[in-house]
């Protein structure tokens, strides 16, 4: 295994290291934010820091006040007169707003806030975030229980068993983890987010039963998180439904890159990972598997691109809602053919439902800490305006290489997307409104957004939910593949798409 060889005092250091990178990372994002918000407001860039505490998402940035009474005439007599006394500045994004009549001084904005203030979003991290997931995580952490206490995990196990102990070597064969991941990875490969998160949580959960380290990640749930992270995607649905509001001539035509691109992600992942881990990959049973995988994407894709747009999102919405629905219905079946199992176990199926849910419960209460701690960093990131400075530096680079403007207008998607999923997806839908859906840029953006997860959230949520605190390598084998799905997916968009426009 990776790092054997090393003398034991070595590898001490080694994990001590590695267990500090995503905490330096967290303190740096709130030391440099905050060292420029304070070096701005010194500057006088920036008027008011209320809006980085307080604001919400797409507030107007004030960047002065005055008393109403300065004001020109007509500019005082529309925003008096306006229904809300907001006033927009013909031919400019200035905006004059009040905000009550009784005021005597006006707010002067341009632009508006790109996400939530701390405040708001430490609020909306239990309202978006933590309490859709306990919905999500008691009830698949019950199916889950059924899965578990009916017999049928060992049973999937066992069949999967010959190809996941060669990628995973460190697993016993039949191990329940087995088959948690598989129906992780088929949720993600379905593009059901909400299904994939408990699955791949109980993976995680069961791997660190047999990790010898509780406090280091071992091989097994490295190897299995950046799998995860890489998101092979058959069906993305929601690429589309945003393409289709933003007037796409054929909403799906990016549907074949997004699926090539994660293709690569996944593979890319696999090897980085196994390279690391020295895993022999050149084994019948998995060259056998690979290749049966990769055969059954070419002949959904052959399908799936013969279809027009009606007929594919019929198609796909009714195969991954149905393939889930297939999934709760072969497990509650399977425990009442087998419930003398639960009998033996001195329950009954729905109390062994509602047991898996309560751990569900246990398990949203573990991770909060973890996901506000991120998405607070996050926040305060974008609203200093480091994360622009450094767009801004990526955009100078891609000119001095002579990279089409059109790939670098997609660019921020791509550096935003590590960080937050939600962030890079306000940036791709203001991609295709401003530059247009069937535009290159338009659809670059959308491979950017399909392909791979939001890399620091992933590891806050899937590592806190079992108190690692060393991530060893995770952190960096995920950024590098999230770095070949951006090279990746400019190829592949080159290849099928017009560069012009």
């Amino acid at each position: 295994m990776f790092g054997e060889s090393r003398p034991k005092h070595s590898l001490a250091a080694f994990y001590k290291s590695a267990a500090m990178a995503l905490s330096r990372f967290w303190v740096s994002v709130f030391i440099f934010s905050i060292l420029y918000i304070f070096l701005s407001l010194l500057r006088g860039s920036t008027y008011s820091i209320d809006y980085i505490v307080n604001g919400k998402k797409d507030d107007p940035i004030v960047i002065n006040q005055v008393y109403l009474n300065k004001l020109p005439d007509s500019v005082k007599s529309a925003v008096l007169a306006s229904k809300d006394f907001h006033y927009t500045l013909p031919g400019t994004d200035t905006l004059y707003f009040l905000h009550d009549k009784s005021d005597i001084a006006v707010n002067i904005a341009v632009g508006t806030q790109e996400t939530d203030g701390i405040l708001p979003t430490c609020r909306n991290t239990i309202l978006d975030y933590i309490i859709p997931l306990v919905g999500y995580l008691a009830f698949f952490c019950g199916i889950l229980q059924l899965l578990i206490d009916s017999g049928a995990s060992q049973k999937l196990a066992s069949w999967l068993s010959p190809v996941f102990t060669k990628i995973f070597p460190e697993l016993p064969p039949k191990h329940p983890a087995i088959s948690y991941m598989m129906l992780n990875f088929v949720a993600n490969f379905l593009g059901l987010d909400n299904a994939a998160t408990p699955f791949g949580l109980k993976a995680m959960e069961s791997l660190q039963e047999i990790n010898q380290d509780k406090d280091t990640a071992s091989n097994s749930q490295i190897m299995f998180l950046c799998l995860h992270a890489a998101g092979l995607t058959l069906i993305p649905v929601s690429i589309i439904s945003y393409r289709a509001a933003n007037n796409a001539h054929n909403p799906a035509d990016v549907v074949l890159p997004c699926i090539i691109t994660s293709f690569i992600g996944t593979m890319a992942a696999l090897i980085i990972v196994g390279v690391r881990q020295r895993i022999n990959f050149m084994k019948a049973g998995l060259l056998l598997f690979f290749g049966l995988l990769t055969g059954a994407i070419g002949g959904l894709l052959m399908y799936v691109t013969r279809l027009d747009f009606i007929e594919k999102n019929h198609f796909i919405m009714n195969v991954s809602n149905g393939i889930l629905l297939v999934i709760i219905l072969a497990v509650i079946a399977y425990a009442w053919f087998k419930k003398q199992e639960f009998l033996n176990l001195k329950t009954d199926i729905f109390s062994s439902f509602v047991n898996g849910a309560t751990d569900g419960l246990m398990t949203a209460k573990k991770v909060f800490p973890y996901i506000l701690g991120m998405l607070v960093a996050i926040s305060l990131f974008r609203n200093s305006g480091v994360f622009g400075i450094i767009s801004s530096g990526i955009g100078g680079l891609a000119g001095l290489v002579h990279l089409p403007v059109q790939i670098a207008n997609a660019l921020p998607i791509a550096l935003l997307r590590p960080f937050s999923s939600g962030g890079s997806r306000g940036f791709m839908i203001d991609a295709m409104h401003h530059f247009g859906a069937d535009t290159f840029t338009g659809r670059l953006s959308c491979v950017f957004q399909c392909c791979a997860e939001s890399t620091f959230y992933v590891i806050a949520l899937y590592f806190g939910s079992v108190n690692i605190k060393n991530t060893r390598y995770a952190l960096s084998s995920m950024l590098l593949v999230d770095l070949i799905c951006v090279i990746g997916g400019i190829f592949v968009c080159l290849l099928f798409f017009p560069l012009k426009g």
